[in-house]
């Protein structure tokens, strides 16, 4: 269990497509294998386009889309860093059916992104970054980045800017 005192939150406001990849790629600068990100957020609030900038920023073979009917989908470094397993769990019916892809065997190696991973994958790792992202009727999303655990303590400084445009 994660002790509750091991988390901080940022939020920052995002204005656009591109600033949503831009915050992807900037937490790609600090993430290494074996990490857990996950995301929550409305149809439509940015889950794959913030993926599409950590891929970008990972060095990771595209392109990335969402994987709502693939369930999982792995893209492999170019760059000889980690590759990036993306899953989509909208469609699953529980965390027993998430269990049921094997994630834990490649975690250690990859970074995962699980889309709609709230309430679904936190067992996968107690240090993780959970992300939830509204978006608002002008387009204009609020995220959220709860670092959670002793590996996100002190991490995401460039995150500290209230808004990206």
């Amino acid at each position: 269990m994660t002790d509750t005192a091991l988390t901080d939150t940022t939020t920052v406001t995002v204005a656009t497509d591109t600033a949503m990849r831009a915050l992807g790629s900037a937490i790609a600068a600090e993430v290494r294998a074996g990490d857990l990100i996950l995301l929550s957020g409305p149809l439509g609030a940015g889950k794959t386009t913030f993926t599409q900038g950590l891929a970008q920023g990972m060095g990771v073979r595209g392109p990335v889309t969402s994987p709502t009917f693939a369930i999982a989908r792995t893209h492999p470094s170019l760059v000889g860093g980690p590759d990036l397993v993306h899953v989509d769990a909208y469609r699953l019916g529980g965390p027993e059916e998430l269990d049921d892809l094997d994630l834990e065997a490649g975690l250690a190696e990859s970074v995962t992104v699980v889309e709609w991973g709230t309430g679904m994958a936190e067992w996968l790792n107690d240090d993780r970054l959970e992300i939830s992202i509204d978006r608002h009727a002008d387009d204009v999303r609020t995220v959220r980045v709860r670092r959670v655990g002793e590996r996100w303590r002190g991490t995401l400084a460039a995150l500290a800017a209230d808004e990206l445009e």
